[in-house]
């Protein structure tokens, strides 16, 4: 299983919300690029970056951060928060971004989906925010009436092979994993899924790599200390 460690950006530095609370952020690191480099030194394969300010305003604006963390991180970052047309897209992977993760306008526009999918393959994941089981779209902010595994399998029909699931009342809150939407969406599409929100220890590592989930992200639990990122992803692997 992958290990993805995140950098969440707002106003150029990395923070952690608690359940996607634009009130409740901290400050964790104030040099994105550091951040991702101490990441590469503890052997991760792959970062994922948020900008928040982008998912808020649906529209890039941390893209300084972003281009420096792409250009010097020396290992693939999918991104997400804010991407919500073609010449986005375009951009951010002529950046050097290696994959970028559609969320909020895949749910509004099924067919900009299929059409990035169509141009970019394998470089366009699908973020699947869910609360009480319904996708959450504009930085968490608005809750559809859409089941998160109805909308899974209508990104699988359209071609999206990797989908980010977060179980938003779980997200930084350092209490585990939601296992039991974990597992339904895994046995709902055959797409790659990588867990998110919630991860507290290598033993929540452990449950979900038992389930054949193909990544998970951590985020709160590296920068607090609760898991050693070296060893989770030597674990893992």
């Amino acid at each position: 299983m992958l290990i993805l460690p995140a950098i969440d950006l707002r106003d150029g530095k990395c923070v952690r919300l608690y359940q996607g609370k634009f009130e409740q952020s901290e400050i964790v690191g104030e040099d994105p690029v550091k951040v991702a480099l101490s990441f590469k030194k503890s052997g991760a394969e792959y970062i994922h970056m948020v900008d928040l300010d982008g998912a808020l305003h649906g529209k890039i604006k941390n893209i300084k951060a972003i281009e420096k963390v792409a250009k010097t991180a020396g290992i693939p970052v999918e991104l997400g928060g804010g991407i919500r047309d073609m010449e986005t897209i375009d951009m951010l992977l002529k950046l050097g971004i290696s994959r970028v993760i559609l969320g909020t306008s895949a749910l509004k526009d099924p067919n900009f989906v299929k059409e990035a999918v169509k141009k970019y393959s394998e470089k366009v994941a699908v973020g699947i925010d869910a609360r009480n089981g319904k996708v959450a779209v504009n930085g968490w902010v608005d809750v559809s009436a859409v089941h998160y595994t109805d909308f899974a399998r209508q990104m699988e029909d359209i071609g999206v092979k990797t989908i980010i699931f977060t179980d938003i009342s779980k997200d930084g809150t350092l209490k585990g994993p939601n296992l039991e939407q974990l597992f339904e969406i895994k046995e709902s599409v055959n797409c790659h899924i990588i867990a998110s929100g919630g991860i507290k220890s290598v033993e929540d590592l452990k449950n979900i790599n038992k389930m054949g989930i193909y990544g998970a992200i951590t985020g709160k639990a590296v920068y607090s200390g609760n898991i050693d990122l070296k060893k989770a992803i030597e674990l893992c692997r």
